[in-house]
């Protein structure tokens, strides 16, 4: 009997597999519209998330990584790439030695602010579909199930039979 299930464990595979799904075709869905957004600023939307990741405060790229949820390494490529075209720089970090600081340069801000338009007219055709409300509660439901991932996906292991 080991091998059967309940229904309950059913609807719970179902309901991650929908969730898994979902969300792999709104980070598509988000891509999209993000190189979109960025293109026309000489950016892409990988360069342009880990540049508006470092506005507010130069980071070391682990953090950068930490906050965005991918490798240390593939956010390794994009700075470099960046400092390589003059859009960040890397700065003495005073808590690190080694682990130096990246910060936008003028260029990245000005990259960025070019972007800020047809962010603002997207945000505002989302808020008009979705109402306040429920724009809102999207973003609740993001963060808790990103919340609840984490705490349960610490390495996700697959039990021996």
């Amino acid at each position: 009997m080991s091998g059967e299930s309940t229904p309950e464990q059913e609807l719970e595979r179902e309901l991650l597999s929908r969730t898994a799904l979902g969300v792999f075709r709104l980070n598509g869905q988000f891509l999209a519209v993000s190189e979109d957004l960025a293109r026309p600023a000489g950016l892409t939307a990988a360069w342009w998330q880990v540049v508006g990741a470092v506005l507010h405060e130069p980071l070391p790229v682990a953090g950068i990584a930490r906050a965005m949820g991918i490798t240390r390494q593939s956010v390794q490529r994009v700075a470099d790439l960046l400092v390589t075209k003059g859009l960040a720089e890397y700065a003495p970090n005073p808590a690190h030695r080694r682990a130096k600081l990246l910060r936008p340069t003028p260029a990245g801000r000005d990259a960025v602010r070019k972007i800020e338009p047809g962010h603002a007219a997207l945000a505002a055709r989302l808020g008009a579909e979705l109402g306040e409300e429920g724009f809102a509660e999207a973003v609740r439901v993001l963060e808790r199930l990103s919340e609840a991932l984490e705490a349960v996906a610490e390495p996700a292991r697959v039990p021996e039979p």
